[in-house]
């Protein structure tokens, strides 16, 4: 690259001298030939043209020797210039790409070993980002899960912040505790007038959790308070979990009074039989009134029996121990046989019974002990309730694929309100008067049971003054087969 320099600084030298020198000639020359042809037409100064010719000759070759010395000296610049600058500078250059190579080839050693920190280090950030991200997704499944959870579940959660700010509710909260907008934490349960006070469950309990039970309307609520902490181990709000435990207390009022009922109902004939005992034991009476507490202490015994025998199939049907086989029978055969089992007693009282079997009802599938047991209830209670001079009449049918039996009589009625609660064991409409026609006031309790075992229902429709009607329905062979081929399918 220098050397090239070098040769056009000597041809930018060179050309300019040989313009300037053929410049400076030529001009001479043009002088000369301009004097020339000024004194061409005069004779007499021939001897002075031919001087100018001479000049003229003379002064070429001296452009010409100008010319070469010129070169020759342009040419010898070059080699000194060459020398003295140009070589150092080639050196200079040289010895400095020498270095730059050297440094270029310590610097590409450098730059492929950082080159390869780099990468490693790429590679770590890349490993983080994805065990990251993998976190992340890990920690959002789980959050929808536990929000999944939280939703659907059927006892209420609520959280608040140590402020009593709400941080998280579930629908079933809301719906229990009737909140349709932001509260806090006193104005919730102010509200209800239940005595909880936030600091006092965080603070002053020891982390110890509290249960307050609430009355909401025909509800009961049972609310668990516990704190808990964040992630610094300090103090961070309440959650509350709310369940609705109604159920849970009306089957533990049931049992109170089913135990309170039974206890009633033995102790009467107890007292009765013991009464009577020890009146025969410390008195002596004759033969007729002997024979009369015998009596009183033997029917008496026989309804503590009744009884008994009524807990204990009751007591098979709650623990699913009651045998029951299934078949294919007759229903309007059985009720049939039952109603006339029952005519002698219709005509104690001069009631008018009546039974009607139509003749198109098919078989029914179920247990015919149990169903015989239950026609049987349902028709001494008609019975039992319809005044002297009444009537009771039986119908047997077939609809949308199930027997029916309807029961109805002109008896005393059982109110409205009472309705509901016929089937709850010992219920009585009248205790006293129930108790004195020797009813346990289980056998609805023990009907329905055994209606629910075969797939049957009852439905009792009642005025009181009026009667009341009783309706029953159990599955035909019809829709046995139609189940059976349904479930093969």
């Amino acid at each position: 690259m220098l050397k090239n320099i070098q040769i056009k600084i000597i041809l930018a030298f060179s050309i300019i001298g040989l313009i300037v020198i053929t410049a400076f000639g030529l001009t001479y020359i043009y002088n000369l030939e301009n004097t020339k042809l000024q004194i061409h037409d005069n004779m007499e100064l021939s001897e002075l043209k031919n001087l100018l010719n001479s000049q003229i000759y003379e002064s070429k070759i001296i452009m010409i020797i100008f010319i070469i010395v010129f070169l020759f000296f342009m040419v010898l610049m070059g080699i000194i210039v060459a020398r003295v600058v140009i070589s150092p500078i080639s050196e200079l250059i040289k010895s400095a790409e020498r270095a730059t190579k050297s440094e270029r080839k310590k610097y590409l050693n450098n730059g492929n070993k950082k080159k390869n920190e780099i990468n490693d280090l790429v590679s770590a950030f890349d490993s983080m980002n994805n065990e990251l991200k993998e976190n992340l997704n890990e920690v959002t499944r789980q959050k929808k899960q536990i929000e999944t959870i939280l939703l659907h579940m059927t006892d209420g959660i609520i959280a608040f912040n140590i402020e009593g700010k709400v941080i998280h509710i579930n629908n079933a909260a809301k719906t229990f505790l009737k909140i349709d907008k932001e509260e806090t934490f006193e104005e919730i349960f102010q509200k209800y007038n239940l005595d909880i006070n936030l600091e006092k469950v965080i603070y002053l309990e020891n982390w110890a959790s509290s249960e307050k039970k609430l009355n909401l309307e025909d509800r009961t609520m049972n609310l668990f308070f516990a704190p808990f902490k964040n992630e610094n181990d300090r103090p961070g709000g309440v959650i509350v979990v709310i369940q609705d435990i109604t159920e849970h207390v009306k089957l533990d009022t049931m049992r109170k009074r089913f135990v309170a009922d039974v206890s009633h109902e033995l102790k009467t004939p107890i007292t009765s039989i013991m009464g009577y005992a020890d009146t025969l034991l410390e008195n002596d009476v004759d033969s007729e009134v002997n024979k009369k507490f015998l009596e009183r202490i033997s029917a008496e015994a026989s309804r503590m029996s009744r009884l008994v025998s009524d807990l204990l199939t009751l007591s098979r049907y709650d623990t699913s121990k009651a045998k029951i086989e299934k078949s294919e029978f007759d229903l309007g055969a059985l009720v049939k046989y039952t109603f006339d089992g029952l005519d002698l007693e219709m005509k104690k009282k001069n009631q008018i019974g009546e039974c009607f079997v139509t003749s198109n009802v098919p078989l029914v599938y179920a247990d015919k002990n149990g169903i015989e047991r239950v026609v049987l209830n349902i028709l001494t209670n008609a019975i039992k309730y319809t005044p002297e001079g009444g009537s009771i009449k039986v119908y047997v049918g077939f609809v949308y694929n199930d027997a029916y039996i309807k029961i109805i009589d002109t008896g005393i009625g059982i109110p409205k309100e009472d309705l509901d609660k016929i089937f709850e064991r010992f219920y009585r409409v009248d205790k006293a008067r129930t108790r004195e026609m020797g009813g346990t006031g289980l056998g609805l309790s023990i009907a329905k049971e055994i209606l629910d075992q075969n797939n049957s229902m009852i439905d009792i429709k009642s005025e009181v003054g009026k009667g009341t009607e009783v309706v029953i329905r159990i599955p035909t062979k019809q829709d046995k087969n139609n189940k059976e081929k349904n479930t093969e399918e």
